[in-house]
């Protein structure tokens, strides 16, 4: 029976790697539950038989009333950052010098440093004797941290016994590395807070430093903590069994160097022992290549499951890392290159509102100046009067705003402990800035809107901007700022007055030459033929996004079949549910539309429908429901997708339990978790090939 317990426990340790170290699970949720339970039975009839590396030792131990300090063997010093290329290359030339001046590169040879994310969550020492996990600690001062054992116990990813032939463990082994949330982990542990009526968190980190530092571990283990391991502090392996201190190794005798020469191999070497180590680091030689992959990093950025605020630099070879050695409480190999700060504190002196082109009115905060993510902000979106709500933003606050890349800054709270005494709620206005039309709020939408429709001017300068865009009439040369000029001066009503504009009245706008203006008059030419589907998504109709513009072409054909279409008939239409329904017949059904659109005709707007490619009978996609995350091997996202639409299935955006395959390729993100968690079938792109042929 004792045999079945450790068993038991390398079949779950196992498991648990798989799911949550590799994303890669090989038994159902509901067989790890039978697995753990039979575990947790046969511990509880035999309690000494319990152990540190028992999964059963995750669920959380009980309370603690404060956290015992920790003394680190070896201090958890912080980097030193570069915020900018001249730093960076100040940073090259003097790790450059010193290894010249040592005589360990030439004049002209450049360096080879490992690059690799710097992730946005906390700091942790993870402490394994004789291959199991014995303490967790934070970094504290460097020196000293506090012992969180029973919390990082709760997470997943951090393994409680090292993983491989025990023979080859280390006799101590320290290793460091980053708790943090991923995103749409962290989403859904703020809607789970809010629905129990707590307070919801700011981001991600504070989410993460806030459930590692819970006094209760069972808090702990229920919130969605994951870990990446990037270092190591003492190290003492088993054969000379002689302490390895990195920081001490190039001055003691006594002191063994760690068992790889570099740190890209000591990496590789962590992740053998059963530690998530970031898949994205490289080994790169000179500071161009670093340049390179910190723009490649910024604009993959957003893109990543994960927060992170820069990147991070280390000379690769550990005998060059000993010779540049430490100056203050930063190593001189290695340097954080850090991305422009996501969020800041300013005042929010005002709000104001925004009519966007389907009458949508945004609450907008006017903020002092304040530079957040690269820019200065002056500006930041509140969302709708219920986040106002939510938030308790007054005028008046000091407000932390933040812009995550390319996204719009936002206004993510107040900070109520510098709130100014007698703020009011705002009051969210009841007519149009613009037009003076109501504003009409229905009772099943977080969004209110302005009833003017093609009235209102705000609302005319953004319907046109959208009807010329690149995914609709795709008319290159019309501007914002053109677009505006021919509102505010009447010469433009409507998306069909720009087929009347001539060259000499274009040239007479500020800053359009007779190039320019030619230029326009040539791409609105060439857009009066367009794909019916460009056509009906450049109108604007609400709830009418690209794949339902082309489900309606491709069903109705031409224009004068759309606008005669009952809800009863649009709702047959895959991608049209009753809300899509009422919105296309309400569209069609004012008058004015209808005059645009046969002002359109009248101006020689003729659109072009695109015949469907006939469906193979027998195809296994058909009416199939796909998504697609990650990178494919051979094939990008559009190609994948006209594929699976020409054998006759449909791509969507988000997983749910309508979904039927998810094809997942490289970095694919929480859409494959979702996937995973709902049992949807996945597919990598040679069994997409398969399924396609």
């Amino acid at each position: 029976m004792k045999q079945r317990v450790e068993e038991l426990k390398k079949q779950l340790n196992y498991h648990n790697h798989r799911y949550y170290v590799l994303d890669d699970p090989v038994i159902a949720d509901g067989q790890y539950d039978l697995l753990l339970r039979e575990l947790q039975q046969l511990e509880a009839a035999h309690p000494d038989w319990v152990t540190a590396d028992s999964p059963t030792q995750r669920v959380g131990a009980s309370p603690v009333s404060a956290f015992s300090s920790v003394a680190h063997a070896v201090p958890m010093l912080s980097l030193g950052n570069a915020f900018d290329q001249e730093e960076l290359l100040a940073f090259d030339k003097r790790v450059a010098d010193v290894l010249r001046a040592e005589g360990l590169i030439t004049a002209t040879q450049s360096i080879a440093y490992n690059a690799e994310y710097k992730f946005d969550g906390l700091a942790v020492n993870l402490r394994y004797e004789q291959g199991v996990l014995v303490r967790g600690s934070t970094r504290g001062d460097g020196y000293t941290g506090e012992d969180i054992t029973s919390n990082v116990r709760t997470i997943k990813s951090i393994p409680l016994r090292l993983h491989g032939d025990s023979a080859h463990w280390p006799e101590i082994l320290e290793v460091r590395g980053e708790v943090l949330i991923h995103q749409a982990d962290f989403l859904a542990l703020n809607q789970a807070q809010l629905k129990r009526g707590e307070k919801a968190f700011a981001n991600p980190r504070n989410a993460a430093a806030g459930s590692l530092r819970q006094l209760d571990p069972r808090i702990t283990a229920q919130r969605p903590l994951r870990f990446f391991a990037y270092g190591w502090g003492e190290i003492q392996m088993p054969v000379l069994n002689k302490q390895v201190d990195l920081f001490s190794a190039a001055t003691s005798a006594d002191f063994k160097a760690p068992p790889y020469s570099s740190q890209s191999e000591m990496l590789d070497w962590l992740q053998t022992l059963g530690f998530p180590v970031d898949s994205h680091r490289k080994v790169l030689n000179g500071v161009t290549a670093l340049m390179n992959f910190y723009e490649q990093t910024a604009q993959q950025r957003a893109e990543l499951p994960y927060e992170i605020d820069g990147v991070v630099y280390k000379v690769n070879h550990l005998a060059f890392q000993d010779v540049l050695g430490f100056v203050a409480r930063a190593p001189r190999f290695a340097i954080a290159h850090k991305f422009p700060a996501q969020e800041a504190t300013t005042t929010l002196v005002g709000i104001d509102v925004q009519v966007g082109r389907t009458g949508a009115i945004t609450p907008v905060a006017r903020l002092e100046p304040v530079f957040v993510g690269g820019v200065t902000v002056t500006n930041a979106t509140l969302h709708n009067e219920d986040e106002i709500r939510r938030k308790d933003v007054r005028i008046g606050d000091t407000v932390i705003v933040r812009r995550a890349g390319d996204v719009i800054p936002e206004v993510v709270a107040p900070v109520l402990d510098l709130r100014p005494e007698q703020t009011t709620q705002y009051v969210f206005p009841t007519h149009c800035p613009v037009c003076d039309s109501a504003i009409e709020r229905l009772e099943d939408e977080a969004i209110a809107r302005c009833t003017g429709g093609l009235v209102c001017a705000a609302q005319r300068k953004q319907s046109i901007e959208h009807a010329v865009s690149r995914k609709a009439l795709d008319v290159d040369g019309l501007g914002t700022k053109l677009i505006e000029q021919l509102v505010d001066s009447d010469r433009v009503k409507s998306v069909a007055d720009l087929f009347t504009l001539n060259e000499l009245e274009l040239a007479s706008y500020p800053r359009m030459g007779a190039k320019s203006a030619s230029n326009v008059v040539n791409a609105l030419n060439a857009a009066k033929n367009p794909p019916l589907a460009r056509l009906i998504y450049a109108l604007g109709i609400r709830h009418v996004g690209e794949a339902t513009a082309k489900a309606l072409a491709e069903h109705f054909g031409d224009m004068s079949h759309l606008m005669t279409a009952t809800e009863e008939e649009l709702v047959l239409i895959d991608d049209v549910g009753p809300i899509v329904a009422a919105s296309i017949a309400h569209f069609f059904a004012e008058e004015h539309n209808r005059d645009v659109l046969n002002q359109l005709t009248h101006v020689g707007v003729q659109p072009q429908r695109i015949e469907r490619q006939p469906i193979a009978a027998n195809s296994a996609v058909v009416g199939k429901t796909f998504v697609l995350t990650g990178t494919l091997p051979t094939l990008t996202r559009d190609e994948a997708k006209a594929r699976i639409e020409q054998a006759g299935g449909k791509v969507t955006g988000s997983v749910s339990k309508k979904t039927d395959y998810v094809v997942a390729g490289a970095e694919a993100g929480s859409k494959l978790l979702k996937a995973q968690e709902l049992g949807i079938a996945l597919l990598d792109e040679e069994a997409l090939n398969h399924l396609l042929l």
